[in-house]
């Protein structure tokens, strides 16, 4: 070997040895994040090695096949090379762009959910609502089965190339209880050099913009799909009540942003705005038994923008008034979704209005004001929401 090529070589595996030498960080999203910026500056580094190999080793092997060989020993010896014959035979191949890639420096990122459960984390600080249990430093997630209020981990982890270098990382849905509700984040681990489980940030979380996360997904192109509601479940609030989207969130090299799907909610387009208003209630004289007739006169208005499949009535006092004498509360029939009190009818349409005429046995009562209540019905009898709730009840007066 000649002495420039000593040095051309010898130079490239100092930088290749510089380049792949181990560097332990500390952990937690700022030392990921550093991380995943020293893959692609690694990167680069292997690249170059590799073009500058590339063109080395080719010059010495031909100045070899320009050097004259000394003459060797007869066909039936076995000859010990000289080393100007050998010079590039001891140097393994130079790496291809397949395996000196990112896809074989940085660490595996799949993590597993007894792995998650079993590692002690730092995750981004839950919002101001939650108690402070719900902590965030040096934190040991609980299983989903226990129900402190702590921080835990919701379903099983799902797994893609979030940041584009070659490896594999983990996303997770992890959640802390605040009364009967939960604040939920969508969250990103990876591995630093050292193997040590870190967070590379948050995707989403439940106080930004939504009340709720139920589901999410990882797409072949690391982009993460999360499913997301405007109100959570709980209490009374049935399962059919929340409005729900899909969002897209993409890792930017410093953070997860929304890159896909609406970005709010706006006025809930199964809704729509009933109003009801009452005539005076007509009571006749009593009868020789005692029994007196009241009827009554409402008229229910949808101003749209939903049709009504289904109309109902109903409210704890006006039930309290009597038993029905004919009139449209013949036709009554109840739903499970609102209990046996109210009396369901046929649809209305939006822009219309109809007038419906009750009677009823009257029982008069001076402790309790008897009024109405018109509720929004779907064809699967599940109770709505008004938009606008104030008028959609009336109180029932006598005349006189």
């Amino acid at each position: 070997m000649t002495e420039l090529e000593d040095v051309l070589v010898s130079g490239e595996f100092a930088a290749f040895r510089e380049a792949y030498a181990p560097a332990v960080h500390p952990a937690g999203t700022t030392a990921v994040r550093e991380t995943v910026r020293r893959r692609r500056r690694r990167t680069a580094v292997v690249t170059a090695a590799a073009v500058v190999l590339a063109v080395a080793v080719p010059v010495g092997a031909n100045a070899a096949l320009n050097r004259r060989p000394d003459p060797g020993p007869g066909p039936a010896q076995t000859a010990t090379p000289s080393p100007s014959e050998t010079t590039a035979s001891p140097t393994p191949p130079p790496p291809t762009p397949s395996t000196a890639g990112p896809t074989a420096v940085a660490p595996d990122g799949r993590i597993t959910r007894s792995q998650l459960l079993a590692a002690r984390l730092d995750l981004p600080a839950w919002p101001g609502y939650a108690p402070k249990t719900c902590v965030s430093d040096n934190v040991r997630l609980r299983s989903a089965a226990e129900a402190d209020s702590v921080p835990r981990l919701l379903v099983d982890p799902r797994y893609g190339d979030l940041d584009g270098d070659g490896a594999t990382e983990t996303v997770a849905l992890v959640a802390c209880r605040y009364g009967e509700a939960s604040a939920k984040q969508v969250l990103a681990f990876d591995r630093d050099d050292a193997g040590r489980i870190v967070t590379l940030g948050r995707v989403v979380g439940t106080h930004e913009g939504m009340d709720d996360i139920t589901d999410f997904s990882v797409q072949n192109d690391g982009k993460i799909r999360a499913y997301v509601a405007d109100i959570q479940p709980c209490c009374s609030t049935p399962e059919w009540k929340p409005q729900r989207q899909w969002r897209t969130y993409t890792w930017n090299g410093d953070r997860f942003a929304q890159t896909g799907g609406p970005t709010s909610f706006g006025t809930d387009p199964r809704l729509t705005d009933l109003t009801l208003t009452a005539g005076e209630m007509v009571v006749t004289t009593p009868d020789p038994t005692g029994d007196r007739i009241a009827t009554v006169t409402v008229t229910v208005t949808n101003r749209g923008p939903a049709d009504v499949p289904l109309l109902g009535f109903s409210g704890f006092e006006f039930y309290d008034v009597g038993k029905p004498a004919g009139g449209v509360l013949g036709r009554c029939r109840t739903v499970r979704s609102d209990g046996p009190g109210a009396c369901v009818l046929d649809g209305l349409a939006a822009g219309r209005k109809r007038t419906y005429t009750f009677r009823f046995h009257y029982t008069p009562t001076s402790d309790v004001t008897q009024s109405l209540r018109v509720i929004h019905y779907d064809t699967q009898e599940r109770w709505w929401d008004d938009l606008r709730p104030n008028d959609n009840s009336a109180p029932l007066r006598t005349a006189g």
